[in-house]
């Protein structure tokens, strides 16, 4: 289980004998086994194969993007980032508390400090206005998520960054197919970082890719995902041979996940289409549970195309969200919680720091249930958590 949250698989049965509904359930587009065999074929398990090209061909298109290179998660994807920002102990890195424990965890591995910022009460990603008193001497870069798939305020940000001389660093793990004023989220800032992991709208399992726009940063970020070497030039012919030239890591994923994530790819714009449906029908059941004053839905800025990525309530207060939860999986149904604030966390006390109070930050960690939302769910499946969720505020 993830901190801050229940995500845990189950396909237990609900009390009156119904299949439970989980939270969250892997989409196949029923080409992915034949890709996997494909590769198989191909005798090329290890990184940088066929199928790792077309990914990364067909991301490069989408984001506009000068390279871009598939990790084996968006964890990897965010430590290349820090590891090309050169983070130095001591420098800074502002970002929101309400985030997933990653997008801090891998400022601190290089000894460098996340800043917390509180978030918007709309769209629960960092607010933008609390964003410039938090630059200090030792600033050095803006780390702002995409939660929910909703972008963040990426021209305040922008303009903020390059006023002060910051790197601006996507973490798009929600947002892959989203857009913010019709840019790709994750394509927008230096770098971006992005997931395929199993809950995530496209998935090979475990994995994710580094989204690099800037493209002084090319050589640089290939030579890091090769354990520090410059192989991927010798295997273009630019050197004679390879050798070790600074330090980096095994950020790479195999042909068999690459092969995966091919299908996934191809079909992207019908897996969105169909999470969207999803959303959009669970958003008109509760439009009269948020006119009562009971729930709040997610807020959707005009500048921003959700993907779908998650549906959410806020609650009144934690016993609400909690009983909710309770009352869900009495009916069969899997809703979780979102997120543990960092700030308040052990290791963030430890690594980082709060600015200020984050009073909106710690209100949603306690009001925040997600919804049971994926590919395949029928109007069916959507009625009967609708009607759990009315049946438990009535």
């Amino acid at each position: 289980m993830r901190t801050g949250s229940a995500d845990a698989p189950g396909a237990q049965s609900a009390p009156d004998g119904a299949e439970r509904i989980t939270f969250n359930r892997p989409h196949g587009t029923g080409r992915e086994h034949a890709y996997i065999e494909q590769a198989i074929a191909n005798r090329h398990l290890s990184a940088n194969g066929p199928f790792t090209e077309r990914c990364t061909d067909w991301l490069a298109d989408h984001f506009d993007a000068p390279r871009v290179l598939l990790t084996g998660s968006c964890t990897s994807a965010l430590e290349m980032a820090t590891l090309l920002l050169d983070l130095q102990p001591g420098d800074e890195v502002i970002m929101p508390s309400f985030t997933f424990v990653s997008t801090a965890s891998a400022v601190a591995l290089r000894g460098a400090v996340p800043v917390f910022v509180d978030v918007r009460p709309d769209t629960l990603n960092i607010d933008e206005a609390q964003v410039e008193a938090a630059i200090g001497e030792r600033t050095r870069a803006i780390l702002p998520i995409h939660y929910a798939g909703v972008g963040a305020a990426m021209d305040v940000l922008q303009q903020l960054a390059d006023a002060r001389g910051l790197a601006l660093v996507e973490d798009a793990a929600q947002a892959m197919l989203a857009s913010w004023r019709g840019r790709p989220l994750g394509g927008i800032g230096q770098l971006g970082c992005m997931s395929f992991h199993e809950t995530k709208n496209l998935t090979c399992g475990e994995g994710g890719a580094l989204v690099v726009n800037n493209p002084d940063l090319v050589e640089r970020a290939e030579i890091l995902q090769e354990k520090g070497t410059n192989r991927s030039a010798f295997f273009r012919g630019a050197v004679d041979k390879y050798t070790w030239v600074e330090l980096g890591s095994s950020y790479l994923t195999s042909e068999i996940n690459a092969a995966f994530l091919w299908a996934q790819l191809e079909s992207a714009s019908e897996i969105t289409a169909s999470r969207l449906a999803v959303w959009q029908r669970y958003h008109e059941r509760f439009a009269p549970l948020e006119a009562s004053g009971r729930v709040r839905r997610p807020i959707t800025p005009d500048d921003c195309q959700h993907n779908a990525h998650m549906y959410y309530l806020l609650l009144r207060d934690r016993a609400a969200r909690d009983g909710l939860i309770a009352h869900l999986d009495g009916l069969g149904i899997q809703a979780v919680f979102h997120y543990v604030p960092l700030h308040s966390s052990p290791a963030g006390l430890r690594y980082g720091r709060a600015h200020g109070p984050l009073e909106v930050t710690d209100r949603v960690s306690d009001t925040l249930v997600r919804l049971p939302l994926w590919v395949g769910m029928s109007d069916a499946d959507i009625d009967r958590v609708a009607d759990g969720v009315e049946s438990a505020l009535r």
